[in-house]
């Protein structure tokens, strides 16, 4: 991924607390009092507009090709933005870099600031030792690369004067999040279907397919939550799952504990939350078995652990039917590894297939050291608030620290800083100043073209292997949602077909 901005990585769009000028009915902000010899001045906050979605200029930053069946961004540039965290107050801005955003080397936010990159209350950072104070608004522009998703496109169900409905595709997040922001439902549906400002009703996982459901207005949005809090919703999936189920009834009732909110991976534990799921085998081939799947309850990754759990993970799950999870693969919570541990097996496993962006990960993900706290899954941070076009960074973050990084690159960061004060990249940089433009933008399919390479971006010097079309299919599947004045469906799955082979 792109630098993070000043605002942490890796996340949803995030909604900052207002600042003391924010708050509707607050006295206005006093005048500008002279500055003593020395002193920088920090403008007040600007007043935030509530309920503002996405719009024209977010749909328009760039645009998508079509390259061997999946879909694909074009590298664009974009601004991360943010007002300055309290914990940042008295810091300066390299040690804020420095502990905090290490996905990319010091040396990049040096070459960035050379660059103008940097900007403090909109104006350019020419010195990284300048020390943060309370109101300010750093932003940060990066160009930023997304990772493919399926080509397979959305298909809508239904769509009236109060909802839109759809069969998602496997792979495709709901809401801009971590790596992904138009290759998400909600920005395709603005994109493509002029479908804009909807309200989310209920969040699938970026590796779940099927129903999903979307309001137009706050107030039938507002009217669906309530049954889904009293739990008048019925939400019914299908699986293929590893060998012989059984052909009764099966009700699975454990307690699950998320292990790790960057990653995106759960357990079953006694220390976590209530869970219940009822499952019903509907058929089974000699080798795997189709299952159909009632959640009780939405914790996250629900389905996929308690089948885990019950000894019949799904049979291409990315996370839970991994060698990672040891010789039984989690089946009645036998993992014998610490969650560090299994984090760190599942993590090499994927890197050895070069399959991290299966995870909807990087590797400056797994360097970045601040671990996404506010997210229930990294790979699809879907809240349901509308995200604020004033402040697009990335969820919130805990300070955390990674000393392992330089121990296990020690190298990386010479390389970075030998490209990055390079004169010639920051000579061609120069030359480069339309920030906000790429090459070959008109159009949404085709050839991918010649997208401008950006000196500053280390990720434009990598080549990566793209996943298959095959890799970005999980067979769990959204089927059907019913609630008290509403039954939703889609097609059954080709792989979930009694008569279907691998």
């Amino acid at each position: 991924m792109a630098a993070p901005g000043p605002g942490p990585s890796g996340g949803e769009e995030e909604e900052e607390q207002p600042g003391p000028g924010d708050r509707e009915g607050a006295a206005p902000a006093p005048k500008k009092r002279r500055l003593a010899a020395g002193e920088r001045y920090v403008p007040p906050p600007r007043k935030r507009s509530s309920g503002v979605s996405f719009g024209a200029a977010h749909f328009a930053e760039t645009s998508y090709y079509f390259e061997g069946g999946l879909r694909k961004v074009r590298p664009y540039y974009f601004d991360f933005r943010t007002y300055c965290k309290g914990r940042w107050v008295g810091r300066s801005l390299l040690h804020v870099f420095s502990t905090e955003f290490r996905a990319q080397p010091l040396a990049y936010y040096r070459a960035a600031a050379r660059a103008g990159r940097l900007r403090l209350n909109e104006e350019p950072v020419s010195d990284l030792d300048v020390v943060l104070k309370n109101n300010d608004f750093l932003r940060n522009t990066v160009h930023r690369h997304e990772p493919p998703v399926t080509a397979q496109p959305i298909q809508i169900l239904v769509e009236d004067d109060e909802v839109v409905v759809v069969d998602k595709p496997s792979s495709l997040p709901v809401h801009p999040c971590g790596r992904f922001r138009h290759n998400t439902v909600i920005f395709i549906l603005g994109k493509e279907h002029d479908l804009k400002e909807l309200h989310t009703i209920h969040r699938l996982d970026r590796m779940t397919s099927g129903v999903l459901m979307f309001a137009k207005t706050a107030e039938v949005s507002k009217r669906i939550d309530e049954q889904v809090r009293e739990r008048q919703l019925e939400k019914e999936y299908v699986c293929r799952v590893v060998g012989e189920f059984p052909e009764h009834e099966v009700v699975c009732e454990e307690p699950i504990l998320v292990v790790s909110y960057k990653v995106g991976v759960c357990r079953v534990d006694p220390k976590g939350k209530f869970c219940k799921t009822i499952f019903q085998r509907l058929s089974y081939n000699g080798r795997t078995s189709v299952v159909k799947c009632l959640p009780r309850t939405g914790r996250t990754h629900q389905i996929r652990v308690h089948l885990q759990y019950l000894g019949h993970p799904i049979v291409n799950d990315p996370i839970y039917n991994m060698d990672a999870w040891g010789p039984h693969r989690g089946k009645g919570g036998q993992i014998d590894k610490t969650d560090e541990e299994l984090l760190k097996a599942l993590v090499e496993e994927h890197r050895s297939k070069q399959s991290l962006d299966v995870l909807g990960i990087s590797e400056e993900d797994l360097n970045s050291s601040a671990e996404n706290k506010d997210c229930g899954d990294s790979s699809d941070c879907a809240k349901s608030a509308q995200a604020d076009p004033v402040n697009e960074s990335s969820c919130p973050a805990k300070d955390a620290k990674d000393p392992e990084r330089d121990a296990k690159d020690p190298e990386s960061n010479d390389i970075a800083a030998c490209l990055l004060n390079s004169d010639t990249n920051l000579e061609t940089l120069e030359k480069n100043k339309e920030l906000g433009s790429c090459e070959n933008q008109d159009g949404q399919t085709g050839e991918k073209g010649s997208e401008e390479k950006d000196p500053l971006c280390l990720e434009c010097k990598m080549t990566r292997r793209d996943p298959s079309p095959k890799e970005l299919v999980m067979y769990l599947h959204a089927l059907r949602y019913k609630g008290a004045e509403f039954e939703y469906c889609s097609k059954m799955p080709e792989w979930a077909m009694e008569d279907w082979e691998e």
